[in-house]
């Protein structure tokens, strides 16, 4: 089963979760947290396999909990979505640099909600649509057109795509390589620009302006 803990300051956004989790035959809501400090705390002592965090929450917010739990240097990280109603810039940014494995939309929907549980578990990682282009293509100032840090060519084609929410298989379709190839370039992307998950590569594909490229 795929442990799940939901972090939000509102008990009805807690009790639907947990009704779409509870729902799936291999998920369950192991545990709720109404404020930052206590969702911590819960994580730290239930180690689930993904915990779902809003940002605006009392105590302490989703993203300084996201950083106690999942950021640069946490020894054990859990896999962490945010999960928020703000699709503000800043947020999404400070989510994915900090470590998380998916940011959400509220009114995403449950389909939407389940697939980010099981790309969290699975080392993937899920954006909502809505916000992906808006937003990530505008995270940070351009770059160099030419700094790929040491990919090669066909490591960027997997990086463009990857950054545009394209799965392994889709990937592997449009490049006419196998799953098992995107795999082992993304397995190389991840060596090469020191990220942890998709969402950090897609990330730095949207700030280095490679997506529009292909």
């Amino acid at each position: 089963m795929i442990r799940v803990i939901v972090a939000d300051d509102q008990a009805m956004v807690r009790t639907g979760f947990g009704m779409i989790i509870d729902s799936q035959p291999d998920m369950e809501m192991v545990g709720e947290a109404a404020d930052g400090m206590a969702a911590v705390a819960l994580a730290r002592r239930l180690r689930p396999d993904v915990a779902l965090l809003d940002i605006r929450m009392p105590r302490m917010d989703g993203l300084e909990a996201l950083r106690l739990l999942a950021g640069k240097g946490v020894t054990d990280p859990i896999k962490v979505v945010v999960v928020t109603t703000f699709d503000l810039d800043e947020y999404v940014h400070t989510a994915l640099s900090t470590g998380a494995c998916g940011f959400l939309l509220k009114d995403s929907g449950p389909s939407l909600l389940v697939e980010a549980v099981r790309a969290a578990v699975s080392g993937d990682a899920l954006i909502s649509p809505s916000i992906t282009v808006r937003l990530l293509r505008h995270l940070s100032p351009p770059v160099p057109a030419h700094n790929d840090s040491g990919l090669s060519p066909r490591e960027l084609d997997v990086v463009k795509l990857a950054a545009r929410g394209l799965t392994n298989a889709e990937i592997a379709e449009r490049l006419f390589i196998a799953v098992g190839t995107v795999k082992t370039h993304l397995g190389s992307v991840h060596m090469k620009l020191g990220t942890r998950n998709r969402v950090e590569i897609a990330a730095w594909a949207w700030e280095h302006r490679l997506v529009n490229e292909l």
